[in-house]
């Protein structure tokens, strides 16, 4: 029937044939592209401290907006090679990106292990002084809310390096009934990242040998031109890395940005945009895209941030232990799964406007849709991140939907809708290939990641 209300859904552009039923909000699958507006910068999104640095000095062309600051997202323009160019300096050289849009939320006080043990759903009360991990937060119903770095920098003080959600009123709100004995607010902290094969050579030009003994996810205070900062070793790219913590960034952000900028360009690099055709070699996610408050950790491969052993309560634990024991016993309380494909297809080379959608090969049916495509060079194919049906991977596997569908991608074929620009032949979709997750292993593998490379050792020996 032409006026039956569930059919023109079907029909209307940004609701194609793709089940998102188990989402209150839809994406906006629209295939829209890219109508080549301008950015009003405008006082009601505020300049980060390096906003004059990357935009009027080192030429970021094009923004975006992250956390309510602007965000520079290109700095070399693609006529001069754009930002495969600047994949080039992260992978064979050194970069520094601005990532003052990670706002700083300071959780502090007597209580701020049991507050921030109760919002996370990894076991924090492990973290000494001075260690920092990556964690997330869900909502009652196990969806993710954020997935910063957690920073511990003393006993009695947790930093949560967000992305790109709002998280201080939410830690605000959990604490108006719960009464727990801290302080709750965004600090004048803002961190840059230094990335690529000779980051440490950079670190130990501006701050000294010291940083050489900083593990993974740890912790360091240091000065850089007479200002204090905490240097951890993380980052976004899966490259060697590490972040500056410029403290009262208002006044200091630029004297630390400047001598750490001559030291990248000393080594060859230079600024460019945060690294996103690296991170999706390295399975590393972006929230909004790739996850979000709808999304279940067990759709995303973060099913292991559901701990067996965290004897404590946290927000949305009955809901992910019920979600983990229906998995297990092959019932799914979501309708896709993210997973990783390799795709046929022109190079696609930069940020994709839209969630290309994907399609059932055998049907020719509309299934799920891609979140984070690019081309790479290293591997010479498209690749990226996309939902499909779980349920079309299950026909596939012997073994539950958890997390090894990661490790050991399944046989399996989709097709996707690139635009004509990037398409084998206008107008027909291009076949691609499940894979395995990450593409390009990181210099430091995440701790699921690791685990498996232990566990195969183990088997090895």
């Amino acid at each position: 029937m032409a006026d039956d209300p569930s059919q023109q859904a079907m029909d209307h552009p940004n609701h194609p044939q793709v089940d998102q039923s188990d989402r209150t909000v839809p994406r906006n699958l629209r295939q829209t592209g890219d109508p080549g507006i301008e950015m009003l910068v405008s006082t009601r999104v505020r300049k980060s401290p390096f906003f004059h640095k990357s935009f009027n000095e080192e030429g970021a062309w094009r923004a975006t907006v992250y956390n309510r600051l602007y965000h520079p997202r290109g700095l070399i323009e693609p006529e001069d090679g754009g930002v495969m160019k600047e994949y080039d300096a992260l992978t064979n050289d050194v970069t520094l990106w601005d990532v003052a849009v990670e706002r700083q939320i300071r959780v502090k006080g007597p209580d701020a292990e049991a507050l921030t043990n109760y919002v996370v759903t990894r076991d924090v009360t492990g973290m000494d002084a001075m260690d920092g991990k990556y964690v997330i937060l869900c909502n009652e119903d196990g969806g993710v809310l954020n997935d910063p770095v957690l920073l511990r920098p003393e006993e009695d003080e947790f930093w949560f390096s967000i992305s790109d959600s709002t998280l201080m009123q939410w830690l605000q709100g959990v604490n108006v009934d719960n009464d727990f004995d801290v302080e709750i607010d965004e600090i004048d902290v803002a961190p840059m990242q230094i990335q690529g094969p000779k980051a440490l050579d950079v670190m130990v030009d501006v701050v000294g040998d010291e940083v050489k003994e900083i593990p993974y996810y740890g912790l360091m205070e240091a000065e850089i031109d007479g200002v204090d900062v905490l240097i951890s070793q993380t980052g976004f790219s899966g490259e060697e890395g590490f972040e500056i913590y410029v403290k009262e960034a208002s006044k200091y952000a630029e004297r630390v940005w400047d001598p750490v900028l001559v030291s990248v360009k000393d080594h060859g690099g230079r600024q460019i945009a945060p690294g996103h055709h690296r991170r999706i070699a390295a399975g590393i996610m972006s929230w909004g895209q790739d996850l979000d408050h709808e999304t279940s950790p067990f759709q995303v491969n973060l099913g292991y941030h559901v701990p067996d052993d965290k004897d404590a309560d946290y927000i949305g634990k009955e809901t992910l232990e019920t979600q983990k024991e229906q998995i297990e016993n092959g019932n799914y309380p979501f309708e896709h799964k993210l997973v990783g494909l390799k795709m046929a297809g022109e190079p696609i080379r930069d940020y994709a406007p839209d969630f290309w959608l994907i399609s059932d090969p055998e049907t020719g049916e509309e299934c799920g849709y891609l979140t984070s495509p690019w081309w790479n060079p290293d591997l010479e194919t498209n690749i990226g991140m996309g939902f499909v049906p779980a349920e079309k991977l299950q026909e596939v596997t012997d073994t539950p939907l958890n997390d090894e569908i990661y490790d050991e991608a399944p046989d399996l074929e989709f097709q996707v809708h690139l635009p004509d620009e990037y398409s084998e032949e206008p107008g027909e979709p291009t076949f691609a290939t499940v894979a395995k997750v990450p593409f390009k292993e990181s210099v430091n593998p995440s701790a699921r990641e690791q685990a498996k490379l232990n566990a195969r050792k183990e088997a090895e020996e």
